[in-house]
């Protein structure tokens, strides 16, 4: 079931930066949210990044600053549209995020925010395989997506935030270990870092 604040926010480009940059208070602004999954990154110039269900660009105009081989791929023609806009100095691709049109060993680093809790789960497990196919070895997948709360003072916004905007797919993702479900796949793992009360997670997986 969707709502029709969940139309409007993807509809209106407005009033989805206005959404996000008010959901990103939590963890101190818009700025540092687009950045959670950047931390502890080796990043140079020529590193070719994949930024991944990029939307409009949110995050590719921070990851532009690191490197200048960045490629963004959403299945959204407007997303892409919109992003080549925002951030016309990556390159884009339309495409399913689960049926990727790259070559093996691609990308030194694939990034996602926000994105893997709209995905069913037999989407998030193609996913999660063609990210690992399309990594150089040693590459690394790094996240940054819902969780659920250890701080039960989190728990009623989120589930407002959820009911307005999201779908059960977003309910699916809070009961699905994210790590192992990575390590199941052949990723190397740490501990996630969590944020907001616990109802964010960065997860970063190193292709072995």
């Amino acid at each position: 079931m969707t709502t029709i604040f969940r139309d409007w926010s993807y509809r209106y480009q407005w009033l989805y930066d206005g959404i996000s940059r008010l959901a990103a208070l939590s963890v101190g602004g818009e700025t540092r949210f687009r950045q959670l999954a950047l931390q502890n990154l080796k990043i140079q110039s020529d590193t070719r990044i994949l930024d991944l269900c990029c939307g409009s660009g949110q995050a590719t105009r921070f990851l532009v600053n690191y490197s200048q081989n960045v490629t963004g791929l959403d299945a959204s023609p407007l997303s892409i549209e919109r992003s080549k806009n925002n951030v016309p100095n990556a390159t884009y691709i339309q495409a399913f995020a689960e049926d990727m049109p790259f070559e093996d060993s691609s990308f030194d680093v694939v990034h996602t925010s926000a994105a893997l809790h709209e995905m069913q789960h037999e989407q998030l497990q193609k996913i999660i395989a063609e990210v690992y196919r399309v990594l150089k070895p040693g590459g690394v997948f790094t996240l940054v997506d819902f969780h659920p709360p250890t701080n039960l003072l989190f728990w009623p916004g989120l589930a407002v935030f959820f009911w307005l905007f999201e779908t059960q797919t977003a309910w699916e993702l809070l009961k699905t270990d994210l790590p192992g479900l990575l390590r199941d796949y052949g990723f190397d793992v740490g501990k996630p870092s969590l944020y907001a009360g616990g109802s964010l997670q960065v997860i970063q997986g190193k292709k072995i």
